[in-house]
């Protein structure tokens, strides 16, 4: 996910533990969010279903609502009491819960979103931006997994592309269609989203799954040639991260985004499509976004403050996808870009540790530190170890996450576990710190 611009809308701070996340006395499992969405006026109404279950003693279960208005909170149709403050609801619960104790909220909801949510009219589009508390009560924190149910209401002759598989949809009474997403596999809230628009659809066969491409300005024919490298580009991450891509991949042209990964969709803009067609070589952000499938959603940082587990991760997969299929000049250019990028950091003493103390509102600089400093170091330990080492401990710091949230102390155990031998004086130095001789 390229965040240069939208990072600091959701990004919480949390205090460094070996945990990473503050305790929240509950765990949430499921939602099932269904959105009626007015395109035209750019404005949504909503209800969530929240299923969760006590991890504590709990009286009141608290959700990141961003700027909606929530209408009501329900359980089993009884209303319960509710507040919002400063981007959260809280909820009081019928009846406080002991540990091990499950319950579910409905809440119903409205809000004309600033950010989070992006309707273009002239269109007739609507898409997700980074903040899904913009559109859904939700944990925006990256370590809480849950699966999703989604369905989108929406005017015909629209199609939609959203997390998980698509299941049937069905015409309501008033002539709109119901569109429905089911995604099975626990994921972060971050990476839920959906776009819709008079889309053209292409899609592919990519071993047991299909990959699916979307725009409005480009043909079908346009969008085979600019994602044509997507397989592909599954097939060396898959090797790489030692797990197989799962389910089927979509990609989808909007009217404009830095980019974004969710969970099995990729949202890219009109521009860099045409970019792309343009110079065949300019495929970096696809690459980004398709590495993100296991470097941020699969294996997913437990805080914010580990972020470069993310980020500084999807920049050098892509640099590696980039040495493979265009050649070592390709990879060097971008290590000589991150190089830069650091000397220069440092030049003006604005230089950072990867792990973050207090990663907030973050600035373009501490930005580069996650995403270019953290490729950058990858690059080092990558020349520390050996190509073999350092392959071989990637994968196996990826198979023995699969599906769980990190902190940067589990990278380096793996790494260590591969090396045979401590690595703390890189780590102190290249990640912990700001040290690191540059070459």
């Amino acid at each position: 996910m390229h965040r240069s611009i939208t990072l600091g809308l959701f990004a919480s701070t949390m205090a460094v533990s070996a945990l990473a996340a503050e305790p929240r006395g509950f765990d949430v499992q499921h939602y099932a969010t269904t959105l009626d969405l007015d395109i035209a006026a750019a404005q949504l109404r909503g209800e969530t279903l929240v299923r969760f279950n006590a991890t504590a003693p709990l009286s009141q279960l608290v959700l990141d609502s961003g700027e909606l208005v929530i209408d009501a909170a329900t359980h089993a149709g009884e209303p319960l009491r509710f507040q919002q403050a400063d981007g959260k609801l809280t909820v009081d619960l019928a009846q406080p819960l002991a540990a091990g104790e499950h319950a579910s909220v409905q809440l119903r909801y409205h809000g004309k979103p600033r950010f989070g949510l992006e309707f273009a009219p002239a269109r007739n589009e609507v898409y997700t931006v980074f903040s899904t508390d913009q559109w859904m009560p939700s944990i925006n924190a990256p370590d809480e997994r849950a699966t999703l149910l989604l369905a989108l209401r929406l005017p015909q002759g629209l199609r939609t592309a959203a997390v998980g598989d698509a299941l049937p949809s069905r015409q309501l009474p008033d002539g709109r269609i119901e569109h429905r997403w089911q995604l099975r596999t626990p994921m972060p809230g971050y990476v839920y989203g959906f776009a819709a628009a008079p889309y053209r659809h292409v899609q592919q066969p990519h071993g047991t799954g299909m990959l699916h491409y979307y725009a409005l300005d480009r043909s079908e024919a346009e969008l085979s040639q600019l994602f044509a490298a997507t397989g592909e580009m599954l097939d060396f991450f898959a090797e790489r991260a030692g797990l197989a891509y799962q389910g089927d991949y979509r990609q989808a042209l909007v009217e404009r985004t830095i980019g974004q990964e969710m969970a099995g969709l990729s949202l890219m803009s009109e521009a860099y499509g045409k970019q792309v067609l343009a110079d065949a070589s300019q495929t970096g952000l696809i690459a980004h976004e398709a590495a993100h499938q296991w470097w941020g959603n699969r294996v997913t940082c437990a805080g914010w403050e580990h972020f470069w587990l993310n980020e500084g991760f999807a920049n050098f997969m892509t640099a590696a996808w980039l040495q493979h299929s265009q050649g070592e000049a390709a990879y060097q250019e971008m290590v000589q870009g991150w190089e830069q990028r650091l000397r220069a950091l440092r030049e003006k003493g604005a230089d950072r540790p990867l792990q973050y103390p207090d990663w907030n509102k973050p600035s373009v600089d501490d930005r580069a530190v996650v995403y270019k400093k953290g490729a950058y170091v990858l690059h080092r330990l990558r020349l520390e170890l050996g190509e073999e080492v350092f392959w071989r401990g990637l994968r196996q710091y990826t198979q023995a996450n699969d599906g769980k949230s990190v902190v940067t102390a589990d990278f380096q155990q793996a790494m260590e576990a591969a090396a045979g031998r401590s690595l703390q004086a890189f780590f102190a130095a290249w990640v912990y710190g700001v040290g690191g001789e540059l070459g």
